[in-house]
């Protein structure tokens, strides 16, 4: 646990870095740190419990019996497909009119970078999280290794999606979400909450039709909710 809390910042102060050196937008981070700072108090005990009950559920071997010699790396590939299909799709699933009250609380920031997009409530988690529970099983004999790189990689994509960087990115979202292509979707225009629903790779976006390219963005950005939400029911998420 006190690795995971040390990686967790060591990785936030290398993208406080580079907000310094290249900020997208200017952030008074002394009015927005704390509250992100209580959002990361709930998302901590929220994902303890969700956990308890998502690692519990049973979910049949379905790798091929000829991938389970398949070395380590690849059997990775397959479970990130995987995972960011689902993903997509439960992300997009959050935002029907049913289940936007799970999410709108991650939409809320009116400043984002890397620690804003930790907002997040117990049921938008637990859907998330099933995501990479029905993917596990295509690690079937993976090495331990990687384990501890998805970890990582998890909490390094979800910093870097929200970082406030500028940068010309544009043959990178060709395959990868860059945080220039996932700011479109926390525009507070409701017309940019349905594209750019992808969290790892762009191909979803593209081949669903729910893709904008931040090249034919005109003005700025704006974030935040067109509505308002008692914040108790933002923060549980009803």
């Amino acid at each position: 646990m006190l690795n995971s809390y040390l990686l967790f910042w060591s990785i936030g102060m290398l993208f406080f870095a580079a907000e310094w050196l290249k900020p997208a937008r200017p952030i008074a981070y002394r009015a927005v740190f704390w509250r992100d700072l209580f959002a990361l108090g709930v998302y901590n005990l929220s994902f303890l419990l969700v956990v308890q009950v998502t690692d519990r559920i049973p979910v049949p071997q379905y790798l091929p019996v000829a991938l389970y010699n398949l070395p380590t790396a690849g059997k990775l590939l397959l479970f990130y497909i995987v995972e960011d299909f689902g993903l997509y799709w439960v992300h997009r699933l959050m935002h029907t009119s049913l289940v936007w009250p799970v999410h709108r609380w991650h939409h809320s920031p009116t400043s984002l970078y890397w620690l804003a997009g930790i907002r997040a409530t117990i049921p938008h988690i637990a859907l998330f999280n099933l995501t990479y529970v029905a993917a596990l099983p295509l690690l079937h004999d993976a090495s331990a290794w990687a384990f501890p790189v998805i970890m990582m990689e998890h909490i390094a994509r979800n910093n870097w999606m929200h970082v406030n960087v500028t940068w010309k990115s544009s043959w990178l979202e060709w395959v990868f979400v860059t945080p220039r292509y996932h700011h479109i979707h926390h525009s507070s225009d409701p017309a940019h909450q349905m594209k750019n629903l992808g969290a790892l790779l762009t191909i979803w976006d593209r081949v669903f039709d729910t893709y904008y390219n931040p090249d034919d963005l005109t003005g700025e950005l704006k974030f935040g909710l067109s509505e308002r939400v008692n914040p108790v029911r933002l923060v549980i998420g009803v």
